[in-house]
């Protein structure tokens, strides 16, 4: 079996998998990073969003062998005590309600507030339209995520 070296939340891992393994595996059964979430296993539903890079990626259908130079960052490597600006605005505006799609919506968000400081209700959408919140807290999302664009 190979050896990948990667670099998760700014620590370089030694991983040995088979080259087809789902990141979202390594992560949860290797690492024990259990904040990215199984939805959908097919990359529809964004409950896996890690970042690769700085962009989101559903980590269910991006291969360990995929990875090579990039960096990985899960939901515990965002911030070290939950101070993001998207993690706070969250909690601000009660996103959450089961919680499971949550580490993945922030993931998107962050991702994007990244790439657009200052979005509009369209870049909004569309970067947030792989993230399914079975709860139905989109309206608490975009609020959120136009708070965090004011942090």
């Amino acid at each position: 079996m190979p050896t990948y070296t990667v670099t998760i939340n700014r620590q370089q891992r030694n991983i040995e998998a088979d080259a087809d393994t789902p990141l979202l595996w390594v992560l949860r059964d290797e690492l024990q990073l259990v904040g990215t979430k199984f939805g959908c296993g097919i990359a529809q539903c964004g409950a896996c969003t890690v970042h690769v890079n700085g962009s989101a990626v559903r980590s269910c259908s991006f291969p360990i062998s995929a990875i090579g130079e990039s960096k990985v960052t899960t939901i515990e490597g965002l911030s070290e005590d939950g101070d993001h600006p998207v993690q706070q605005a969250w909690l601000e505006h009660d996103v959450a309600q089961c919680g499971y799609c949550q580490a993945g919506q922030i993931m998107s968000a962050a991702a994007l507030l990244a790439q657009n400081a200052n979005p509009d209700d369209a870049a909004i959408n569309n970067a947030m339209s792989g993230n399914i919140c079975r709860c139905g807290t989109y309206g608490r999302i975009k609020s959120a995520i136009k708070t965090a664009a004011k942090s």
